[in-house]
């Protein structure tokens, strides 16, 4: 099977080669439209969005333990309080469709229930309190309500559904988690709600988005971002040398480091950033056995997830651009016309596009905004903030990898299809 699909790609690969008219100005164009955009998400996503989310991602399979995650999530576990657990956990994220993937993969992979991980897999990047507020500033009340409501609503209903189509494929984890035995957990429960919690601040406030404003708590935040996201590092320092025996000499130089580049060069904080995750990987690859494990479930997942992330981005840039621009193979101006109104097909383009398309944290907005400033009616407006966050080409490249065909198939019809139906009733509503 793996032989086919390297075939598929190279065959796929020379057609292009061979058939490609490069001579023509908007091919170029949209080539070069490509790297530009992967060198934009090497830039912006990968060291503060995806690095952290890889290391929460190794952390939950080495030091949570599988009955602990199938206790809350799994497919014996109440029900409302895991999809009110995988929603709500979108809300703190507030992370984007591609961060989210590792930590999917992770309480996936460790026995969460197919409903509960597909409800947190759409809830993480679409249930951004931020891109609410901001939606409902610029775009207008109605749309920021009927985002908020759907989001949430989206992640219970996605969840639950795919729970019951694929639920056959769920009587296996239910004999498993039935016949678990008692496990005793790496860490006791609090260390390992702190120990997440300091990775998840990090995560959180590395990538506090720049608000419109400067004032009211969002822009206070983002002002002292840094000094927070430094505050949450302290913390996971000492949980990392005192609970998980980290060589506490290489530690101390690397907070050491970290702080004297964070001091000498504040208006380049990737630079201190890169060399804390740096001296992470050092002390945890020659400290105690569990870091050594932490670190390599880490990598694993970075191999598995980041060369696909890379080719979508690669694919997106090339049919769409840069969000923003219209130097895409396909021209901005025939997604406007085709989008004005609010016919079912103008929702269901609309869904369709928003799936395929990259926005990074906020970015939607602006783009919507354009749109609607085209022609774009808010049925369609809405549909496409509906399933343009939760959904990408890359990441769902990467969905497939971890659910299989079948199943992703699935949950991205159900995106599109949910997206497509609320467009249309709030169209009608909005008139």
């Amino acid at each position: 099977m793996k032989d086919r699909y390297k075939f598929l790609i190279v065959l796929g690969v020379f057609i292009a080669a061979y058939f490609i008219p490069f001579g023509d100005e908007r091919v170029r164009k949209a080539i070069l439209e490509a790297f530009y955009m992967i060198q934009d998400y090497a830039q912006k996503h990968v060291l503060l969005c995806l690095v952290p989310a890889f290391f929460i991602a190794g952390a939950i399979t080495v030091f949570i333990s599988q009955a602990s995650v199938m206790k809350y999530l799994g497919p014996l576990a109440n029900k409302f309080l895991a999809y009110s657990v995988a929603s709500v956990s979108g809300a703190i994220l507030a992370v984007c469709s591609c961060t989210v993937l590792p930590l999917f993969a992770g309480i996936y992979r460790m026995g969460a229930g197919l409903g509960p991980a597909t409800a947190f897999l759409y809830s993480g990047p679409a249930i951004n309190i931020l891109a609410i507020v901001l939606s409902a500033k610029v775009l207008g009340w109605q749309i920021g309500l009927a985002r908020a409501a759907g989001s949430v609503g989206f992640a219970y209903v996605i969840g639950l559904a795919m729970a019951f189509i694929f639920r056959d494929d769920e009587t296996e984890k239910k004999k498993v988690q039935m016949a678990m035995p008692a496990e005793e957990p790496p860490l006791p429960l609090w260390q390992e709600i702190v120990y997440m919690a300091s990775m998840i601040g990090v995560l959180v406030f590395a990538n506090w988005a720049k608000p419109d404003v400067t004032e009211g708590i969002w822009y206070g935040v983002y002002a002292i971002k840094w000094y927070i996201t430094g505050a949450f590092g302290l913390l996971f320092t000492y949980t990392f040398v005192k609970w998980l025996k980290a060589r506490l000499w290489v530690s101390l130089i690397g907070v050491m480091v970290v702080a004297f580049l964070a001091v000498l060069f504040p208006e380049y904080p990737l630079l201190s950033f890169s060399a804390g995750i740096a001296f992470l990987v050092y002390a945890g690859k020659t400290s105690s056995a569990e870091t050594k494990d932490w670190i390599g479930a880490t990598w694993s997942f970075t191999l598995m997830i980041l060369p696909l992330l890379f080719g979508g981005v690669l694919i997106a840039g090339f049919l769409l651009g840069m969000p923003g621009t219209d130097n895409g193979i396909i021209p901005n101006q025939w997604i406007a016309r085709l989008v004005g109104g609010n016919s079912l097909f103008a929702n269901l383009l609309a869904s369709v596009v928003g799936a395929f398309m990259y926005f990074a944290t906020l970015t939607e907005v602006p783009i919507v905004q354009g749109l609607l400033g085209s022609g774009m009616g808010k049925g369609p407006a809405l549909a496409l903030l509906l399933a343009g966050p939760a959904l990408s080409l890359p990441n769902m490249i990467v969905i497939r990898s971890v659910l299989g065909t079948k199943k992703s198939l699935v949950f991205f019809g159900l995106v599109i299809v949910l997206s497509t139906i609320v467009g249309m009733i709030f169209g009608w509503i909005a008139g």
